[in-house]
């Protein structure tokens, strides 16, 4: 099976590398520093899953030299879904299923007029990693697991056939009839954790046991299930009390990509998060205080630390 990861961060080098040592025919996109030490010394994974190291490995960051491909796993941060889209239009044949994997809950709509309906799954990972270095992803937690189906719930042979070498790759995986479900589950608890350890710029292990703080956690996870309740997503009841229960066990360490992007100075991605809350909460005529609290602190530093 050939596959192209685009954007080998925390998600696509993290799945990226375990599909390959499972035997996939996985080429990373990559670019500047990142690219130049993989291509030296191999992609490499470290954390508490253990290490993995692939090495020769298929890197470009050129989408037009990699031909069509069976699975496009797309991992590029949610401000370059439009830009991005277009220039993978080469890897896309007409059996090909791109699988939009990032946060949120708007990357596969956004990438249909693009690439085209007939191409894009939907799809949602659970990871705590992120680029530790040049060539290098670091891994927090033992958890990672990967949801995708067709959007419209039907069988998918393309989807077997990646299920089948993510089973062989050794992480959750599930082929799901209601993907967007599993992609508003994650949403309602990202919607907390990455805005609370971003405002707070800590781990979760320093956040939850104060009660003021997992109030914050709560309201917010809490408001983002009534949304996706009054959009009309099934099966949301309890989800929260659920992801709330889970945040008592998961690693101290974990912090959200949001909270990495905003310690190190970088663009966040806020308006597709926090922000999204806010305006379908508008939209629908849900109350959304919390997100809406969360949106306004963290909106200077949209696009990075301000001069």
């Amino acid at each position: 099976m050939r596959i192209a990861v685009i954007g080998t961060g925390g998600v696509g080098g993290g799945f990226g590398a375990a599909l390959a040592k499972a035997g996939g025919d996985v080429t990373f996109l990559a670019r500047s520093a990142h690219l130049a030490a993989m291509r030296e010394h191999g992609l490499r994974v470290e954390g508490d899953r253990g290490n993995t190291l692939i090495h020769p490995v298929q890197a470009t960051d050129d989408p037009a030299s990699i031909g069509v491909v069976d699975v496009v796993l797309f991992c590029v941060k949610l401000w370059d879904v439009e830009s991005t889209g277009a220039a993978i239009k080469s890897l896309v044949g007409p059996d090909t299923a791109v699988i939009p994997l990032q946060n949120g809950i708007d990357a596969a709509a956004r990438l249909t007029p693009i690439l085209g309906a007939k191409a894009i799954m939907g799809g949602t990972v659970g990871i705590s990693a992120t680029i530790g270095a040049p060539g290098l992803i670091k891994q927090v937690g033992t958890m990672m697991a990967m949801s995708f189906g067709e959007l419209d719930g039907r069988d998918s042979p393309r989807g077997e056939r990646l299920l089948a070498l993510a089973q062989k790759a050794g992480f959750q995986v599930t082929l799901t009839p209601s993907i967007e479900t599993a992609i508003w589950v994650k949403f309602i608890m990202l919607t907390g954790v990455s805005g609370v350890t971003a405002l707070t710029r800590l781990p979760i292990g320093s956040l939850r046991d104060d009660p003021d703080v997992f109030a914050l956690f709560e309201q917010a996870m809490r408001e983002t299930e009534a949304l996706g309740r009054a959009k009309g997503v099934k099966g949301l009841d309890g989800v929260a009390e659920k992801h709330l229960a889970g945040l008592r066990s998961s690693p101290p360490t974990v912090m959200a990509s949001m909270a990495h992007d905003l310690i190190r100075g970088n663009r966040i991605e806020l308006p597709w998060l926090a922000g999204r809350v806010v305006s379908l909460g508008k939209e629908l005529g849900v109350p959304t205080p919390a997100n809406a609290f969360i949106y306004a602190a963290l909106k200077p530093y949209v696009n990075g630390t301000p001069a």
